[in-house]
């Protein structure tokens, strides 16, 4: 049996925690769970992480990561008029493929905003910093378009509303959103 290293395993511990806490939230999910996910004890996992506050944000951070990251990847090469629709299908085609990565996003949105809500600000520092890169890396993408690049995220946050209550492609609040897949 191949041994994993230490960066192997906070690798898998950031995989695991995003589907576990994509399904139970961050209140919901235990750091138990975590560590079962990936077959590790929970002081092996403790020894990873100094805490579930900061699995979470791990977890969040690679969630936020990775949509960056296919924004940017789309928008290498493509036409300016063809960018809003290929990073809206590159965006489409990874929640369908993932649904975790849609659902970890609504989850750090509420974890965000009930530490927030219970005077702990520092909590969502990071998934802003995170948030507003994203942001820069549509607005870079779209040309520096303000009106453009808002228009987009909105058109994004309607569709990540609709696929997390489960809305069916065919239902008449799809007109005018894409394909959810």
């Amino acid at each position: 049996m191949v041994r994993m290293s230490a960066e192997e395993r906070r690798e898998s511990v950031i995989r695991a925690a995003i589907t576990e806490f994509a399904r139970g939230g961050y209140n919901g999910t235990s750091t138990e769970a975590i560590a079962k996910r990936v077959g590790v004890s929970q002081p092996y996992l403790f020894r990873l992480f100094p805490g579930k506050q900061a699995i979470f944000l791990a977890a969040a951070r690679r969630c936020c990561e990775n949509i960056t990251e296919v924004f940017r990847r789309t928008a290498e090469g493509v036409a300016p008029e063809e960018i809003k629709e290929a990073m809206g299908g590159a965006y489409l085609s990874l929640i369908a493929d993932d649904p975790d990565m849609l659902l970890m996003q609504m989850q750090i949105y509420v974890a965000v905003a009930a530490a927030e809500a219970s005077g702990e600000a520092a909590f969502g520092e990071e998934v802003r910093r995170l948030w507003a890169e994203m942001y820069d890396t549509v607005l870079l993408a779209m040309g520096a378009d303000v009106e453009g690049t808002t228009q987009f995220l909105a058109h994004g946050m309607l569709i990540n509303v609709l696929v997390s209550m489960g809305f069916p492609p065919e239902h008449r609040v799809w007109v005018g959103c894409g394909e959810p897949s």
